[in-house]
């Protein structure tokens, strides 16, 4: 499953902006995508222990 996580995180992150077609000239969205993930990483953790 982080496997899958991993790999879409990244799809998403490299040709999000093609795909969905949002604009980043600020670099917000990419930083809020890797917050998100940076996020689920540690909740994921803190719920296995």
């Amino acid at each position: 499953m982080a496997g899958l996580a991993m790999v879409l995180f990244v799809a998403l992150f490299a040709f999000g902006a093609n795909y969905f077609g949002w604009e980043d000239p600020g670099g917000k969205v990419s930083l809020s995508l890797f917050a998100s993930f940076l996020f689920g990483i540690i909740a994921g953790y803190r719920v296995n222990k």
